[in-house]
Parts: C-alpha cells; sequence; structure tokens
C-alpha cells in the first residue's frame, strides 16, 4: 500500500512512485569489498576518527558503485548535524544538473554531539546511495521514498553489515512519517531532497 502522500502526487509523480515501489533490492555480484569498508567505517565509528570515517565512507560507496557499474559519488563527512526545531538531518543527497552527485553524512548528533551509532550511520550512508542508484541504475526519473526504495536499502544493508544486519527492523515496518505538504514541481534546479524528508 503505497504511503500517505501518495495521494498527493501528480500522475507523472505517481508512475515514478509506482516503478520505484516496484523494485525491492539491489544484489550486488561481489559483496566481500563493501563488507571490508563496512567494517572501515564501524571501526572509525568506534574511534571517533572523522577522516578515517571518511575514508571508509567512501570506499563503501565506491564499492556498490563500482560492483553496480554505475558513477561513484562523492561522500563528504560532516561534524555535528545541523537541525531545525523539530527534527536532525543524518544526510543528504545532492545531483547537480551536470549529472554529479554529493553525498553528506554526519557523525555526531545535534543535541548532544555523540558519534551516531553503527547501525544508523549506515543505514543514513546507504540511504543516500540508494537515491544516487536510484537516478544511475534504475534511471528513474525522481527518487521518492517508498516502501521499495526503504526494501532496496535494508537489501543493501544485510549485504554489507554483517553481524550488525542481524539485529534490525526493516525500516519499512516501521511507521513512516508524515510526508510534508506536496510542493510545486520546480522548472529547472538541481535535484535535491528536502532536508527533513524522512
Amino acid at each position: 500500500m503505497p504511503f500517505a502522500y501518495y495521494q498527493r502526487l501528480s500522475k507523472k509523480a505517481r508512475r515514478i512512485y509506482d516503478a520505484s515501489d516496484a523494485i525491492t533490492r539491489i544484489d550486488l555480484g561481489d559483496n566481500a569489498p563493501a563488507e571490508a569498508a563496512c567494517a572501515g567505517v564501524q571501526a572509525a565509528l568506534a574511534s571517533a576518527d572523522k577522516r578515517a570515517l571518511k575514508k571508509a565512507s567512501q570506499a563503501l560507496a565506491n564499492a556498490i558503485c563500482d560492483d553496480r557499474g554505475v558513477p561513484r559519488v562523492e561522500i563528504r563527512v560532516l561534524a555535528k548535524r545541523p537541525k531545525d526545531e523539530t527534527e536532525e538531518l543524518h544526510g543528504l543527497y545532492v545531483r547537480e544538473d551536470d549529472g554529479s552527485a554529493v553525498i553528506r553524512v554526519w557523525m555526531r548528533t545535534a543535541e548532544r554531539r555523540d558519534v551516531v551509532k553503527p547501525k544508523t550511520y549506515l543505514h543514513t550512508l546507504l540511504h543516500e546511495v540508494v537515491h544516487h542508484l536510484d537516478y544511475d541504475l534504475l534511471e528513474l526519473e525522481d527518487s521518492l521514498h517508498t516502501e521499495g526504495f526503504y526494501k532496496r536499502e535494508n537489501s543493501l544493508f544485510k549485504q554489507v553489515a554483517g553481524d550488525l544486519a542481524k539485529t534490525v527492523r526493516p525500516r519499512w515496518q516501521r511507521e513512516p512519517k508524515p510526508e510534508p505538504p506536496a510542493q510545486p514541481e520546480p522548472k529547472s534546479a538541481p535535484t535535491q531532497l528536502s532536508l527533513f524528508d524522512p
């Protein structure tokens, strides 16, 4: 069943939503490089080493992109999460008009500045990588948060996260956050996800 915001979408956006929702997996041909990079991400988080975390996060994204034969995406690891009155921003995927893409992820919580837990960080990073794959692998016109999207994220997590994946409740089984009110589509601007989308 589509998320509630589906009813507010245009016919074109519904077609994109339906196409996204129908794809539930992204399978890696060889998950060993991504698993090794994932272990590096966990070690960097444990030591709170931002430089090592950036290197390991880039290696993880590269391993997935290389395996699926799509252009690599630049990973930027930043310190404290930005926040508004109600939510913290965990990650952000930005795709420019020239096709280049950047993922920003934050390694510390906004209020207490604690290092983010490995499961949360990895889900955030993979979430943003799935946005990249939606465009370059699946060739979707837009990357929407659908049940299929969250299943794709979870399928990647299970393939790369090793023991961490054994205790994770799939995100599509959790209560989704409400989508923000529909906004008019921009005429021509870089594709950028809302800062506080679910």
